[in-house]
């Protein structure tokens, strides 16, 4: 058994005695606590998570890492050598940065409301996930929790960018800017223009992160996931 298979056989089996459904058949598992087993489980649906907030909310997080740094958006970033031989070139770096920092500083508040929708997940959930995609656990994450994280970003991404004054000077160029349709409309605004690349950058950490986990659950950290999933062998 390979690992993605080991990491889908060993979950569903703990997922179903987690999760109140009905007892499997001997399995290796049975010599292992319930405790154990719910441990397990949540460890496995969080570790993603929890990693992909650790990284993206360091400083750099965002900046740092080609896959999720922020763009200008729409034509704007199009424009951005031009407007940089026209003398604007520190703005725009300004820019860029600021934006940023600000998903930086927000994404760590995520992590709550993961956890919250671990706790909250049904045995249709984690079925789902497990005969899902190598990313279900992420869609799930996404489903459940882009409207919760939305609110909860917004009001401090509108705080770190009023702090370098970045909302009033880019609102007014992406006004313009999308006024003459190179900025979508809903990108007009800052505040939702990070809030909204935040999230993307987010969930695509986790997806990768859940590549990993399923890919080789034994290699991981964690002595629950090493101790239940190994349970299986290979």
């Amino acid at each position: 058994m390979n690992g993605k298979s080991a990491f889908r056989a060993t979950l569903f089996g703990v997922a179903v005695v987690a999760l109140g459904g009905p007892a499997l058949g001997s399995s290796p598992l049975d010599a292992i606590s319930q405790k154990d087993q719910v441990a397990a489980l949540r460890t496995a649906l969080t570790q993603g998570a929890t990693s992909a907030v650790s990284k993206l909310g360091a400083v750099d997080g965002f900046l740092g890492n080609p896959k999720v740094r922020i763009p200008l958006p729409g034509k704007l970033a199009k424009a951005e050598k031009t407007l940089k031989i026209f003398g604007l070139g520190p703005q725009i770096d300004q820019l860029k940065t600021s934006m940023n920092r600000a998903a930086e500083a927000a994404v760590p508040e995520a992590k709550t409301i993961f956890i919250s929708a671990v706790k909250n997940m049904t045995v249709q959930d984690a079925a789902s996930i497990l005969t899902g995609p190598d990313d279900a656990a992420t869609q799930y994450f996404k489903r459940v929790t882009s409207d919760d994280l939305t609110a909860k970003f917004l009001p401090i991404v509108q705080k770190a960018t009023a702090r370098v004054d970045l909302a009033s000077r880019y609102n007014a160029v992406a006004g313009k800017a999308a006024s003459y349709g190179l900025v979508d409309a809903a990108d007009a605004s800052i505040e939702s223009y990070v809030t909204r690349k935040a999230l993307d950058g987010l969930f695509l950490m986790m997806a990768e992160e859940e590549v990993a986990i399923r890919s080789n659950p034994i290699g991981q950290a964690s002595k629950i996931l090493q101790k239940v999933f190994g349970a299986l062998g290979h």
